[in-house]
């Protein structure tokens, strides 16, 4: 039932809507892993602005064995890029941490997104730039991504469209199919999303769509972390003191 093609106009036409109101005559500034989902949102700024107006930025964390997608994707739209490796300000972070507090698995696998996230505004502010947030419907449902990391952003053409809904979006911009179905991996843990994960995105989206799923340890799984993850959706909690304030 979905309308792949409906859907792309609109999402182009929002784009050009938020640069109108937020920017106008900005940069579109797309953080680019190789992955469908950076692929994807580019292409639809470069759609919407030009690709004239799109700046990709590539940040491997030393070596990156698939940056050779990210290249592809680059050459492909045709958009001016920079390569940012962010190995030496990891090692440098990490370094000077305190020696007494050791890091877990969980702070160095998040840490990296954190300081992408960083070149990012770094970039942007230095290229009269707007920052793209590249993530899903799918994965926010889940906290398939890291607080203040690739869940951030200026604005995110995605983030109401599943994995499903986002990869025929990205045949119909015509992007090539090895980027569009290229598996998805988060970079962190050297793990694909589904493996990790412990479903499919194809089980997770029907799921989010229609709430039918087959098998209920699966169901308790994707339930278990929509619940613990919403905060990340969420603004930020904030203490209301109702003291007055003035335009």
């Amino acid at each position: 039932m979905f309308q792949a093609e409906q859907m792309k106009t609109l999402c182009v036409q929002w784009i050009r809507d938020f640069f109108e109101e937020n920017g106008k005559g900005c940069n579109a500034i797309v953080g680019i892993s190789g992955g469908k989902d950076s692929s994807i949102a580019a292409a639809l700024c470069v759609e919407a602005l030009g690709k004239d107006r799109v700046i990709g930025v590539l940040m491997p964390k030393g070596e990156q064995h698939d940056i050779d997608k990210a290249f592809m994707l680059v050459n492909h739209l045709g958009i001016r890029h920079y390569v940012v490796n962010i190995q030496d300000a990891y090692d440098s972070m990490v370094k000077n941490l305190p020696r007494e507090l050791p890091l877990s698995d969980q702070s160095r696998q998040n840490l990296p997104p954190r300081l992408r996230m960083t070149t990012l505004y770094a970039i942007g502010q230095s290229c009269n730039g707007r920052v793209c947030n590249t993530c899903n419907l799918s994965e926010d449902w889940v906290g398939y991504s890291t607080r203040y990391g690739d869940s951030v952003g200026d604005f995110s053409p995605l983030s109401t469209l599943t994995v499903t809904e986002v990869k025929a979006i990205g045949h119909l911009l015509g992007l090539p199919a090895e980027l569009v179905e290229k598996v998805p991996i988060d970079g962190l843990c050297g793990k694909t999303d589904e493996e990790n994960l412990g479903f499919t995105y194809a089980e997770l989206d029907v799921y989010i769509r229609t709430g039918k799923i087959d098998d209920p340890v699966k169901k308790a799984n994707i339930d278990r972390r929509h619940k613990n993850n919403l905060f990340k959706l969420q603004p930020m909690p904030c203490f209301q003191s109702n003291l007055k304030t003035y335009p």
